[in-house]
Parts: structure tokens; C-alpha cells; sequence
């Protein structure tokens, strides 16, 4: 598994160059004493690895902004893709916060940066990507919800034709605050103009919000895999007597209209923001990083991949007491 010396780690996404996995991470030093101080620090780190559990940290991939840049405060999750003109992109989160600790009001929008060798990055002018208010929730001081969210953003191809989506954890412009969640789309032809597309998914599906989405196609079947903690489901959800985590949905296309209801969760809130990876011989498997467990420390560290299957459904599966925490 990934430990960082003298931190935490959390969320991440991998991407593949012909000998080696790229795994990027949030992370952020103990030294700020509280975990929950974390997300205002967050820097994007990179490892290497050829076999998904022992990692060779590089760095850091690139620093937050300047003053009142859009990652001014922090850079938060992203994903990696290669267009067609052979650079790689890293899709991020920018997070400006808005006051001084201990408020938590903060515009979340998206930026890129670009790169020939996944280690060097150069970061374009953005934001590219920011909540479109006709169809998405923005920050109103004093009102409504606690940040402007559009993080976490996943960029693929089409699969039936050309140019590329975007998927981003967002929040309907109306309905109970608790209930807001929704996947965000936008769509681009060429990685570099974006057109912003009303939500994939309704809100009143149980989930204030729905973090880290993932699609992934395994045996000719599209996934949707997504985030959310019992402290962040709707009033409603019944999931919220339960501890879930990391959530799975089968979907009939990656860009099309998702019913979220019928997602279920395979990890508990200590695994979270749970990632699909396939390894070289394309067999493919979970990845979370482990948080916390009730009355216990935070731990901070990224796991190595567990084997996902089927259940009687015919949903994803994981044996999520599998995931080792012994070396910590």
C-alpha cells in the first residue's frame, strides 16, 4: 500500500504509461495536527509502481495557484487521459477558500495541466469547467449549502462516437439540501473547449452529494462507481443506519441518464473513494484509501487493489474486511 512519511494520503487516480502505473494523491502533512485541517492543504503527489502495491513516491505534481487564482487554497481530485495529440492532461479540482479557518466555504472548479512524461506538469490558465447555475447549486453566502461543489472530475472518451465527457461531483440548484447530489456532465470535442450539459443523474436520489464518480466498462457491462458516507446521505436514505462508503451502479452508457437510487454500496466509509483498477493482464480490482473507523485515528494511506466479483445480483463485490490495515 502507499504510506507517505509524515502524512496523510487520500484520494487518487492512476494513470498507465507503457511500463509503470501513475498514481497522483491528495496529501498532506501531519504536521497540521488535526486530519480535518487536511483538505485546506491538500497538494496532488505522485508515485510509480509496477504492480499496483509497491510505490516509489516521485513528488509533488504541481503547486496550488497564486492569490485569488481558482486553486488558490488547495488542488484537489482529478483523473489523467491522453488526447490525441500524445500529451496527457490532468483534469483537477481548484479549491479557493473563501475565509480563514475554521469556515469551510469554498468555490470548487476545475482545472488542467498538461504533460509529456506524467512527472513534468505545466498548468493552463482556468478554470475550464465551473457550476453552471441553470441547472447546478452555487455558493450563496449564508444560504443554502456549506461550498460551491463541482470537484472530482472524470474525463473519457465517447464511447459511440467522438470527442470527450466529463463527469463532476455537483448539486442540483433545488430540493432539500441533504438530497442535492448529482453527477455533473460536460462535454468537450477536443479536451480543450468545454460546453457545461445539465446533470446525468436526478437530485432526490438520497445523496448530498456524490464524490470521486468513476465509469469503467468490465466484460462489455458500463459501472458507475461513486463515494458517500453515511454523514452525507439524505435524511431518508436507509443506508444511513448502515456504514457505507464506496457505492457501485450498473448503467446502461457512461454519458446517458443515471438512476443513482438503485446504487449499492460495496466498502465501508473506512475504505472510501473507492477507484475500478485493471492491472497488466486486464483483470480488474477496487482500490480505496482507509480513513477512519469509529473512536479510531485517521489513518491516511492508500490500499493495494482487492479482486471485484459479482454478487447474487449481479452487482460488484468486495470483500471489504479483505482490505489489510495490519502494517499500519
Amino acid at each position: 500500500m502507499l504510506k507517505v512519511p509524515d502524512g496523510w494520503a487520500w484520494d487518487f487516480w492512476i494513470a498507465q504509461d507503457t511500463d509503470r502505473f501513475h498514481l497522483y494523491f491528495l496529501n498532506a502533512p501531519h504536521s497540521l495536527g488535526d486530519p480535518q485541517r487536511r483538505h485546506r492543504a491538500a497538494r496532488i503527489g505522485h508515485a510509480v509502481s509496477t504492480d499496483l502495491r509497491t510505490w516509489e513516491i516521485v513528488g509533488r505534481a504541481f503547486e496550488a495557484g497564486d492569490e485569488g487564482a481558482f486553486d488558490a487554497t488547495a488542488t484537489w481530485t482529478g483523473c489523467v487521459v491522453r488526447g490525441d495529440d500524445g500529451l496527457w492532461r490532468m483534469f483537477y479540482t481548484g479549491s479557493r477558500f473563501l475565509h480563514p479557518e475554521p469556515e469551510y466555504a469554498n468555490i470548487e472548479t476545475i482545472g488542467v495541466a498538461v504533460s509529456s512524461d506524467l512527472t513534468t506538469w505545466e498548468k493552463l490558465p482556468g478554470p475550464i469547467t465551473r457550476a453552471d447555475p441553470r441547472w447546478y447549486e452555487t455558493y450563496v453566502p449564508g444560504e443554502g449549502w456549506k461550498e460551491e461543489a463541482w470537484r472530482d472530475p472524470w474525463v473519457f472518451r465517447d464511447p459511440n462516437g467522438s470527442g470527450w465527457h466529463m463527469l463532476v461531483t455537483a448539486r442540483a440548484k433545488d430540493g432539500p439540501l441533504d438530497n442535492r447530489g448529482v453527477i455533473g456532465h460536460a462535454y468537450s470535442p477536443d479536451l480543450q473547449e468545454w460546453e457545461i450539459l445539465p446533470p446525468l443523474s436526478d437530485p432526490g436520489a438520497g445523496f448530498a452529494h456524490l464524490e470521486v464518480p468513476q465509469v469503467a466498462q468490465i466484460d462489455g457491462q458500463w459501472w458507475l462507481v461513486f463515494s458517500c458516507g453515511p454523514n452525507t446521505l439524505s435524511a431518508d436514505n436507509p443506508a444511513r443506519q448502515g456504514d457505507p462508503g464506496t457505492w457501485a451502479l450498473p448503467i446502461s452508457a457512461p454519458h446517458e441518464h443515471m438512476d443513482v437510487r438503485a446504487a449499492r454500496p460495496i466498502t465501508t466509509s473506512f475504505h472510501y473513494s473507492g477507484r475500478l483498477v485493471a492491472d497488466r493482464d486486464a483483470q480488474w480490482s477496487l482500490m480505496c484509501f482507509i480513513g477512519a473507523e469509529p473512536g479510531s485515528d485517521f489513518r491516511g494511506v492508500i490500499s493495494d487493489p482487492l479482486p471485484v466479483s459479482l454478487d447474487a445480483d449481479g452487482y460488484l463485490a468486495v470483500d471489504d474486511a479483505a482490505f489489510d490495515s495490519s502494517p499500519l
